[in-house]
C-alpha cells in the first residue's frame, strides 16, 4: 500500500501528523498546533489561580478592540482601542521581521533591542527636536535616520563576525550594554525631561503616529507604522522568495560549506543579511520611539526588541506568519493592563503565557519529528498487517487430497 493511503485509513492523530509534516501547511499548521497548546496550559494556569479562562481571553481582545468592553471613557471606544493595538504591533512586526531576515541566514541578532534604542535615539535628537521641520519632511527624515543607524549597527556585526569570527550573540550583548548606558548618559545630561526623567517628548509633526484623529465620534491614535510594517514583510517575503539575493542569503544559512562552495560569497552575505536585519530594527525603533511612544526612559532597552525572538518563531520564521505572530503576541502584552483589572490578577500573567507560547514554538522542529516518526510508526505497521493479510490469503484453504 501506499503511505498516504495507509494513513488516511486512520483517526484524528494521523490526520493531525499530516498537516504538520506537510510541507505546504507546516508554515501554518505548526504555529497553530503551538497556539492551542498554550491556550490549554494558559487555561490550567488560571484555573489554579481561580480565574475562568474564557473571561481571561476574553478580556484580552477586548483590550485591543476585538470585543467590546463592559465600559468606556469619553470619546473611545473599540476602534481607539483596535488602532492603539496597532501602534504597538507596528514595532513589533518590524522587529520581529529583523530576527527573521538574520536567522535565515544562519545568524542569530539578539541586538534588536539596542538598534532599535540608538535608531530611535538619533532620530529623536535630529528630527524630534527639530521643531521648524514640517511633518512631510521630519516623517521622511526620521525614517531614513532610523535605517541608517540600524544599517551601520547591524554591518558592524556583521563585519566583526566574517572578519574576526566573534559571535553575533556576544558582539550584539555587548553592544546592547553599550547603547543602552551611552544613550542614558546623554539623556540624564542633556535631553532630560525635569518631571518625567525620560527623555524630552518629540514635535507633533515628526511623530509617527497620528494623535486624536476624529474618527466617528471616537479619538484614534493612527500609526503610519503598520503601513511601513505590513509593505517590509511583503518586501521581505519577496527578497526570500523570488530574488537570486534571497537564494544566497538562505543558502548561506542553510550550509555555508556548500554555499562557498558553490561560489556564493558568505562574507559579504553574512554583512549584507545583518546590515538589512538592523535596516529593519531601526525601522522599529523609529516607529516604537517615535511613534508608540514620543521619549525615551534612560538605560532602559525595550522588552520588544526579545518578544521580537518570540513573535519570529511563532512565525516560523516566515515574514507573512510573523505578520499573525505579531498579531497574537500584541493581543497577549497590549491587551495585559484590561485583562489584570478584569481579572483582578497581576498583569505579568501575559508575559508568563508569552513565554509559554515561546517554549512551544521553540519545540516546533520537535513537533514536525515527533509526526513524521508517528506516520513511520503507522505505515509499517500497516504494510506488516497488509503482508500478513496477503500471506495467509496464499495459504491452500482445502485439506491434501488423497
Amino acid at each position: 500500500m501506499k503511505k498516504e493511503k495507509i494513513i488516511k485509513e486512520n483517526g484524528f492523530a494521523a490526520r493531525l501528523a499530516r498537516l504538520l509534516v506537510n510541507e505546504r501547511w507546516t508554515k501554518l499548521t505548526v504555529p497553530l498546533f503551538c497556539i492551542v497548546l498554550t491556550m490549554l496550559v494558559s487555561s490550567v494556569l488560571l484555573l489554579v489561580l481561580g480565574k475562568n479562562p474564557l473571561t481571561a481571553f476574553y478580556s484580552f481582545l477586548a483590550g485591543n478592540g476585538f470585543a467590546r468592553k463592559s465600559g468606556y471613557g469619553a470619546g473611545s471606544g473599540m476602534l481607539s482601542d483596535f488602532f492603539q493595538f496597532l501602534n504597538v504591533m507596528a514595532p513589533m512586526l518590524l522587529a520581529s521581521l529583523a530576527f527573521i531576515f538574520a536567522y535565515r541566514c544562519g545568524l542569530f541578532n539578539i541586538g534588536i533591542a539596542g538598534q532599535m534604542l540608538l535608531s530611535g535615539f538619533v532620530a529623536t535628537i535630529t528630527v524630534g527636536y527639530a521643531r521648524e521641520l514640517s511633518g512631510w519632511a521630519a516623517i521622511p527624515l526620521a525614517i531614513l535616520i532610523g535605517l541608517a543607524v540600524g544599517a551601520a549597527l547591524g554591518a558592524l556585526v556583521g563585519f566583526l563576525k566574517y572578519r574576526f569570527n566573534i559571535h553575533e550573540v556576544v558582539s550584539t550583548i555587548m553592544i546592547n550594554y553599550i547603547i543602552s548606558y551611552l544613550t542614558g548618559f546623554f539623556i540624564n545630561s542633556r535631553f532630560v525631561d525635569t518631571v518625567s526623567r525620560s527623555s524630552r517628548a518629540i514635535s507633533a509633526q515628526s511623530r509617527l503616529t497620528f494623535m486624536k484623529v476624529d474618527i466617528g465620534g471616537k479619538l484614534c491614535n493612527i500609526p503610519l507604522g503598520i503601513v511601513i510594517a505590513l509593505v517590509m514583510a511583503f518586501a521581505v517575503h519577496f527578497l526570500f522568495e523570488k530574488t537570486v539575493f534571497g537564494f544566497e542569503l538562505r543558502s548561506v544559512g542553510s550550509n555555508r560549506s556548500a554555499a562557498r562552495y558553490s561560489g556564493i560569497s558568505v562574507g559579504r552575505q553574512i554583512v549584507f543579511s545583518m546590515m538589512i536585519s538592523g535596516m529593519l530594527a531601526g525601522l522599529a525603533g523609529v516607529a516604537y520611539y517615535m511613534g508608540y511612544t514620543n521619549q525615551i526612559v534612560p538605560k532602559t532597552l525595550a522588552g520588544m526588541g526579545y518578544d521580537a525572538i518570540a513573535t519570529a518563531l511563532l512565525g516560523n520564521s516566515s515574514p507573512l506568519g510573523a505578520i499573525l505572530a505579531s498579531v497574537l503576541i500584541t493581543v497577549f502584552q497590549n491587551g495585559s493592563n484590561y485583562m489584570s483589572s478584569t481579572l483582578g490578577v497581576a498583569k505579568e500573567i501575559a508575559s508568563v503565557i508569552t513565554g509559554i507560547l515561546l517554549l512551544f514554538s521553540a519545540c516546533g522542529g520537535y513537533f514536525r519529528y515527533v509526526a513524521a516518526g508517528y506516520l513511520d510508526r503507522l505505515a509499517t505497521q500497516k504494510a506488516a498487517a497488509a503482508k500478513a493479510a496477503e500471506a495467509g490469503d496464499a495459504e491452500p484453504k482445502g485439506g491434501a487430497q488423497t
